[in-house]
């Protein structure tokens, strides 16, 4: 019984880091997509003479 017990939940924890993770890569484009568009809408000039929008 406690092996079987000891497989449901491994299979319950892996489930739930699969989807974690899943879920991680689509935030992670929707944030890359947002910095692109950000990054091409810009130019390379600003108000107030700053140049892009990033410091480096």
């Amino acid at each position: 019984m406690v092996p079987i017990l000891l497989v449901l939940i491994l299979a319950l924890i892996l489930f739930g880091a699969g989807f974690a993770v899943k879920l991680l890569w689509w935030i992670a484009l929707v944030v890359l997509v947002l910095w692109l568009l950000g990054f091409l809408m810009r130019g390379t000039t600003a108000a107030g003479g700053r140049g892009r929008w990033y410091r480096w």
